[in-house]
């Protein structure tokens, strides 16, 4: 019975156990102790005592940011390429994890937001009935993430002391702030639009502005690609690594970075991002419908007629 409610948590642990028996072992143990002590203090116990989750849009990249903190100032690889994984992971993080303390203070999680009100029916589907501990589970998984495979693309490249850039690493960084950038305009359009349409009154209107106008979710489409960034910039930090380590776990690190891309892809499309947005925007928004015939889901493309 209790299976089916812990069982999500296994990959995220077994991740955990690959990066304690890899050379990252103490960061693994102080990253996975601080990842869980921010969620049991910022996520676990508001969950708890309000029974809304909505409070991992501050932990979970909050957590985010302290992988960047954490290799900045506990590991030894070359500064430059250290203090860039570190600055990337910082700004991934805290733009989120501000943002969303930002909403706190203005009361907007005073409510659960719409895409954790979607897992209560996933639960009902899957026989779920416990929704207090379906709640702690769900929320520890996106710790577990942090102190896990999200953490794996910093502890390769910090811990690398070559002094020169590969061109993959200039390549993937270059993409890092490209989607950066692109997912940071996305929002901005989005509150924009939304600042407009109350200023005239207007409701349930559909933001087709802008990057909006050729994805339904630009914003989820350049995270993902943000993360896809980092991990081509860690590839040859994953190679240098073969001659410190266990062929095993050397392959085991490897499949982690593959993981980590379409573990985000999965987060982003079914698990908290597009899927569950617009079980609601269809409901709350007449022209949504229309919106999702005329324009991709996720990845841009032209508006189709």
């Amino acid at each position: 019975m209790l299976q089916r409610y812990f069982s999500p948590l296994v990959p995220f642990l077994a991740g955990w156990v690959i990066l304690f028996l890899s050379p990252f072992q103490v960061l693994s143990v102080v990253n996975g102790i601080a990842q869980l002590l921010l969620f049991a203090i910022v996520v676990c116990l508001p969950t708890w005592r309000t029974g809304r989750m909505s409070y991992v849009d501050i932990g979970w990249p909050m957590g985010v940011a302290l992988i960047g903190a954490i290799t900045l100032l506990f590991t030894e690889g070359d500064p430059v390429r250290k203090a860039l994984v570190s600055l990337a992971y910082l700004c991934v993080g805290l733009r989120m994890g501000l943002m969303a303390i930002l909403m706190w203070w203005r009361g907007h999680l005073s409510r659960e937001l719409p895409r954790y009100q979607y897992q209560r029916r996933r639960w009902e589907r899957a026989g779920k009935e416990n929704v207090t501990l379906a709640m702690q589970v769900e929320v520890l998984i996106q710790g577990l993430a942090n102190a896990s495979f999200l953490a794996v693309p910093a502890l390769l490249m910090s811990a690398n002391p070559d002094r020169t850039l590969h061109w993959l690493e200039t390549a993937g960084l270059t993409m890092w702030l490209f989607f950066f950038v692109m997912e940071t305009v996305a929002d901005r359009q989005k509150l924009n639009f939304a600042r407009e349409m109350r200023a005239q009154d207007k409701k349930r209107q559909v933001c087709n502005v802008g990057l909006w106008r050729y994805s339904r979710h630009p914003n989820y489409f350049a995270e993902w690609m943000v993360w896809n960034g980092l991990i081509i910039t860690s590839i040859p930090s994953w190679f240098a690594l073969l001659d410190q380590t266990s062929f095993v776990i050397w392959v085991a690190l490897g499949a982690m970075l593959v993981f980590t891309s379409r573990l985000m892809y999965t987060t982003l499309v079914y698990y908290t991002g597009a899927v569950p947005a617009e079980y609601y925007s269809v409901q709350k928004r007449p022209d949504y419908a229309e919106y999702q015939q005329q324009t991709n889901m996720f990845f841009p493309g032209p508006v189709k007629e």
